[in-house]
């Protein structure tokens, strides 16, 4: 199992890396190419709904090349496209590689994630939260490497750091390739999902699991893409509002990663302590206090201050939502992890848009309001997958309560 999580938590890592990377260079990025805000969003709203196709279509392309010519095929191919925008070519050309990255990226987080959550068991929360520390540890890492290649222009080179890192992974994939994944353990492995993407056709018979699930997807949606869309343009934010240097605002994602890998450390124990559910209000419910408290005053230290401890609050959702549904809507672990991830791609891809439409037209304040009532707006759907995850585990059984 330690062989395992080792290479998840790379992969994760080098995920991390390459998802953040465009955040962390986007505001040399548009002047050097001479586009707008709303034009680098484009830019990831490609790569997203790239990741959303690759998230998607995993589950059927296992079935056709298996799950290790997949996963290395995708790590092959997102060292090429990291490689690729390092050469800077035309926006036109940068604009058709993102899908192609992102595509990679969603083949990736998909296939780990389901093979993590289906391998653990009862270990889930603290396996999946320690993945995510490493993804919340590429992101940490990046904007520094972004600030630091800002400073000596050579900007570009932040993408073949990421590559390099991938190529890295899918040579230790090859050589380490998990015994968990081999012979009759494996085999035991691909029975079990095999048999949870038979269990999941029951789903749609269930009309309150489905309601359910749609609660947790519209989570994903909402969180991965407000995510997304601060890491992104906090930088921008501080540039335009608050006057800070291309190379310093870069660094303001840093507090915010700094806390999510903080956060992870202890996040998977802190969830099984309190249960799944109640961990998802109480991140949501502080997260979204802070960005009330950046829309009300907006000054750099407080940003930076508020950034942090978001940061904090939100650095486990994303792991304790996938391990909280998939334990309330039993079955297809497999199909309902790629749901869910592709939903968070999903939100990835739309959000930023929104932002950096924003930012091009009103003042950035607007955008921070923006970013307060989607917060707030998630409060309201983890209490309805609570409440409908709470009814249901009555209905089984009225000594059990929800995750």
């Amino acid at each position: 199992m330690s062989r395992l999580i080792f290479l998840g938590c790379m992969a994760y890592l080098t995920v991390g890396l390459g998802q953040l990377v465009v955040g962390s260079v986007l505001e040399p990025m548009v002047h050097a190419y001479g586009v707008q805000y709303g034009d680098g969003g484009q830019l990831v709203m490609n790569q997203f709904l790239g990741g959303l196709a690759g998230t998607i279509a995993a589950p059927f392309l296992i079935g056709r090349v298996g799950r290790k010519g997949l996963l290395l095929a995708a790590f092959l191919g997102m060292a090429v496209m990291e490689f690729l925008y390092m050469a800077q070519p035309a926006w036109g050309i940068m604009l058709g590689i993102a899908p192609l990255t992102g595509f990679c990226f969603g083949i990736i987080e998909s296939l780990i994630g389901s093979i993590i959550i289906a391998s653990t068991g009862d270990r889930a929360n603290v396996a999946m939260s320690r993945l995510e520390t490493f993804f919340g540890a590429g992101a940490l890492v990046i904007p520094f490497a972004g600030a630091a290649l800002i400073e000596i222009g050579q900007w570009k080179l932040a993408f073949g750091i990421v590559g390099a890192l991938a190529a890295v992974t899918f040579v230790l994939w090859v050589v380490l390739w998990p015994t968990e994944l081999l012979g009759a353990r494996g085999e035991a492995v691909h029975q079990a999902e095999a048999a949870t993407r038979a269990e999941g056709k029951s789903l749609r018979l269930g009309r309150r699991y489905g309601i359910l699930l749609g609660i947790c997807a519209l989570f994903f949606v909402i969180y991965v893409g407000m995510e997304m869309s601060f890491v992104h343009y906090l930088p921008s934010m501080l540039v335009q509002e608050n006057g800070l240097s291309d190379a310093a605002a870069a660094t303001s994602i840093s507090a915010f990663w700094a806390a999510m890998t903080l956060g992870r450390l202890v996040s998977g124990h802190i969830a099984d302590r309190i249960s799944g559910g109640m961990y998802l209000f109480w991140g949501t419910a502080i997260g979204a206090v802070c960005f009330l408290l950046m829309a009300l005053t907006g000054g750099t230290a407080e940003m930076f201050i508020f950034s942090f401890i978001a940061g904090f609050a939100f650095s486990g959702l994303f792991a304790i939502a996938l391990v909280f549904t998939n334990r309330s809507v039993p079955g297809a672990t497999e199909r309902i992890t790629s749901l869910l991830i592709a939903c968070g791609l999903l939100g990835g891809a739309i959000m930023p848009k929104l932002i950096g439409w924003s930012l091009d037209h009103y003042a950035v304040s607007v955008a921070r309001w923006i970013f307060f009532a989607i917060a707030a707006a998630m409060i309201v759907v983890v209490l309805a997958a609570i409440a409908l995850s709470g009814r249901k585990s009555r209905a089984k059984s009225p000594a059990h309560s929800a995750i």
